[in-house]
Parts: structure tokens; C-alpha cells; sequence
């Protein structure tokens, strides 16, 4: 997950000055529009496979910061001061609004307020949330672990969309819906599908290009190591300045002479739209490009034009339904629908989905609390085995930190859109052969309550 907010990451270092504090509406803003009376119920509270997620009842009284006898208060992270992108805070209304709509958490209307960290504002956000919020939902920011001690002292439970840095992947108190197994290569499926099955003669002629920052060069070391373990090999790896590149055929030529067959690239969609039509304009295309799940979308299609008739583009979605998969996926085309409804006009993103997924964990853990506690809460979640998030995913033993998803999701950019790639997926959209690859270096460690003189006894 670490791999979605890369393109902010690696503008940090030139653009500090310029970062925002504000939110698109110059607010901390709480999202969520539908205010029920107690007990009354105006939409279906079912959502895909699950049912009863949200709904009306007579909630027994809690101790719990943020928890009134009417209402549930949760802080929403993003980053949305600096990168402008309103999609956590957009799928926390549309989320909040179906379900208040529908009865709320056992009567409890949710009110999601959004946590504007701003890049690099993370500690003053997560101290903010730590305030007054009962837990983090469906929001992420891309330099997460500069929050997470602050959020383990204030024993601040967290349910996020997407966690990015290693400090902050699999930390005490989080419960990421897709799993998180920190220490291990999230895509080995998909990278053994490029090197053995789909282009077997690019595994000893890989290429790496990342953004010029912390976070990609430790990323970049890890995809090298990976890439090694898995039989391929590195033969080029380079960096860009994050402030951008004026002209990008030096490196589309670099590519060229080291005869880069498979290329991945760490880093914002827009560089990586102009190194391809770098590479298109001399005439040269790899094998395969991983344009990683930042470039999921339409923005990414748009840029890249004519280029994406020559180049091969794939990203991994870590086992999440993909838009296109909407007519065949009830889960995903529900949440296109209450988009229609609650937020006409709003992108629904690959971010989007996994923040619905979020959503749905926290709501259903919630919901089977007789008292509404944190530790409740966070037990519920992590007792989940085969989260699917009602259809949104496969499925994700949330027990477990040390056992990475064997499923996962390709898909490929086209001339004609993006589409499901033809990796042979055996359940829907989903291939779960994946192989385990445990990194061999330290590239660190998550963040522990013991780190910062809690443990769970603390929790209540």
C-alpha cells in the first residue's frame, strides 16, 4: 500500500514552502450529510455480502472518547492540504451518509472528521484526533510514521485505507483490511507473473527509476532485493530529482543502452507519462513497465496519449476488485452507486475501495460491541480471518502480520483504458498463488505500544 501516495513522497523535498495546512474548504470539516432520528432507518443497511452493517437500536452508554449516547466521532487522515485530493475525505461522507442513513452504528450516528496532515503535518494531525476522535477510519497519509508513536501513546485505535511508511505498516493498533505482513514483498505474485510466467526473457534485465527521496531509495532497495529473490536481476537503477524533469529522454536513452527489458518505476504518474513518450519517441519499448497503482486511474491515461499503444503498463491492486470488474461485482458497483448518490460528480478511486473496505471493518466491528470500547472494537476486528469487505477484496486473514496475501489483482493500461490483464486469475479477479518472499535486510521495524512504554492492558 505503501506504493499509492509515492508521487507526494517524492515532491517532499522541494516543495516544503509551499505545503498547505488547510482543506479543501479551509476547515476540519466533518463529513457526512444524512442525520437520522435515533432509531430510524432510511436505506438498506446491507452492503454486497454483508449484512446488517449499519442500522437503528438502543446503544448502551460507553466511556469511550468520541462516543456519546447519539454519536460516534472519527478522525479521517489525508494529506488533502497539499495534494488537493479530497478522495478519503469524499469516500468518508458518502460512507457516512449511506450508513446514518440506514440507522447509524446501533442508533449512533458516525461523524468522520477529516485530519488535513498536510505531507508533512502528520504529528499535529494525529495529536489533534488524539483529542477527541475514538479512532482513525479510511484515510491515509503518505508519511504515516511520523504520527504513529503519538497515536500509540494516546492509545488511538487506527483503521486506515492505506499505510505507506515501514515504521507505520503493521503497527500496534492498526488493522489494515487488506492484510499487512510487514517484513515481506507485498507483490511477489505479481512480480513472479512478470519474470517466469508473462516475460520470462526480462528477469535478468530489470530496471529501476525512482523518485529522489528517503522513502523511494529504501523502497528502491527493497525491489531490488525482492527482484534478486525471486531469480531476476537488477541491471539499472537510477534516480530523478523529485522537483521533476524538463527533459526525459537522457533517461529513456539510458534505459535503451542497458537493454532494460521489464522497468519499474517508483514515483508520480505524470514523470512517468513523459518518460514514455520519451521511450516511444525513440523508438524503444521494454517489455514491461510496472506503472504501480498511483497510475490507476484516468489522469494517468490521459497523459501518457498515444505512448500507451506502445508501452506495456500493469499495476497490482492487491487483490481489490477492479472498476471494470463493476458489472460482474455487486460489492464495487454498490459503491459506484452511493458515489451517484452522496457525491455526485466525485472520482471513485482504487484509494476509494480500499478506504469502503476500511469502513465496512470498523462499522461491522463496531457494531457487535454490546459496550462500545476500543479494545471492543479492535478485538472484533482482528479476529476477522477472511475479511472481504462484502465482495471488495479476497479474502484477508486480519489474525495474522506474518502471513502475506497469496491473492492478488493485475491490471493493464491500454489505448482503449485500463483492463484486467490476462495473468490467469482463478477466482473472479483474483489469482492467489502467490509465492512468500521475507526480506533478508533490516529495512525496519513498526512501530510497538512497548516502543512507547504502553502494551495492550493499557487499551480500553
Amino acid at each position: 500500500m505503501r506504493r499509492l501516495l509515492i508521487g507526494a513522497v517524492t515532491v517532499t523535498a522541494v516543495l516544503l514552502a509551499g505545503c498547505s495546512t488547510r482543506s479543501d474548504d479551509g476547515t476540519q470539516s466533518a463529513a457526512g450529510t444524512a442525520t437520522p432520528a435515533a432509531g430510524a432507518s432510511t436505506a438498506s443497511a446491507d452492503f454486497g455480502t454483508l449484512k446488517n452493517v449499519c442500522g437503528p437500536g438502543t446503544a448502551k452508554s460507553s466511556s469511550a472518547q468520541g462516543v456519546s449516547d447519539t454519536s460516534i466521532q472519527v478522525g479521517v487522515m489525508s494529506d488533502i492540504g497539499y495534494t488537493k485530493n479530497s478522495e478519503f475525505p469524499d469516500a468518508a461522507k458518502v460512507f457516512t451518509s449511506w450508513c446514518n442513513a440506514a440507522g447509524g452504528i446501533n442508533g449512533r450516528k458516525i461523524v468522520a472528521v477529516t485530519r488535513d496532515s498536510a505531507l508533512t503535518q502528520v504529528r499535529q494531525a494525529v495529536l489533534e484526533a488524539c483529542k477527541s476522535d475514538f479512532a482513525l477510519v479510511g484515510g491515509g497519509s503518505a508519511l504515516d510514521a511520523l504520527g504513529v508513536q503519538d497515536r500509540l501513546k494516546c492509545l488511538l485505535p487506527a483503521f486506515p485505507a492505506q499505510s505507506s511508511q515501514i515504521g507505520a505498516i503493521g503497527s500496534d493498533l492498526q488493522v489494515l483490511s487488506g492484510g499487512a505482513a510487514p517484513g515481506y514483498f507485498q507483490y511477489a505474485g505479481y512480480y513472479t507473473w512478470l519474470l517466469k510466467d508473462k516475460y520470462p526473457d526480462s528477469a535478468q534485465q530489470v530496471g529501476i527509476i525512482s523518485g529522489d527521496s528517503p522513502v523511494t531509495k529504501v523502497m528502491s532497495a527493497q525491489f531490488k532485493e525482492a527482484v534478486g529473490g525471486l531469480g531476476g536481476k537488477v541491471s539499472y537503477n537510477d534516480l530523478y530529482p523529485a522537483a521533476g524533469v524538463s527533459d526525459w529522454t537522457p533517461y529513456a536513452q539510458s534505459i535503451k543502452n542497458k537493454g532494460v527489458k521489464g522497468l519499474v518505476f517508483l514515483g508520480d504518474f505524470a514523470s512517468l507519462a513523459k518518460l514514455e513518450q520519451a521511450l516511444t519517441d525513440i523508438g524503444y519499448t521494454p517489455d514491461w513497465i510496472d506503472a504501480n497503482s498511483n497510475a490507476y486511474g484516468p489522469a494517468f491515461l490521459q497523459l501518457a496519449g498515444p505512448a500507451l499503444a506502445k508501452q506495456h503498463n500493469y499495476a497490482e491492486l492487491f487483490a481489490t476488485a477492479p472498476l471494470e470488474s463493476a458489472t460482474d461485482n455487486p460489492a464495487t458497483q454498490q459503491v459506484l452507486d452511493l458515489f451517484k448518490k452522496y457525491a455526485p460528480g466525485k472520482q471513485v478511486t482504487y484509494p476509494v475501495l480500499r478506504a469502503f473496505s476500511a469502513w465496512l471493518l470498523f462499522a461491522a466491528s463496531a457494531r457487535d460491541c454490546a459496550e462500545l470500547t476500543r479494545t471492543c472494537v479492535y478485538d472484533n476486528a482482528v479476529k476477522q480471518t477472511a475479511w472481504t469487505g462484502g465482495g471488495l477484496q479476497a479474502p484477508a486473514d486480519l489474525s495474522r502480520s506474518d502471513l502475506p496475501s497469496k491473492c492478488y489483482t493485475i491490471v493493464e493500461a491500454t489505448a482503449k483504458g485500463w483492463q484486467l490483464a490476462d495473468f490467469k486469475p482463478t477466482t473472479g479477479t483474483y489469482r492467489c498463488d502467490a509465492p512468500t518472499y521475507k526480506y533478508k535486510a533490516d529495512y525496519g521495524k513498526p512501530a510497538t505500544l512497548a516502543s512507547v512504554g504502553k502494551s495492550m492492558a493499557d487499551l480500553k
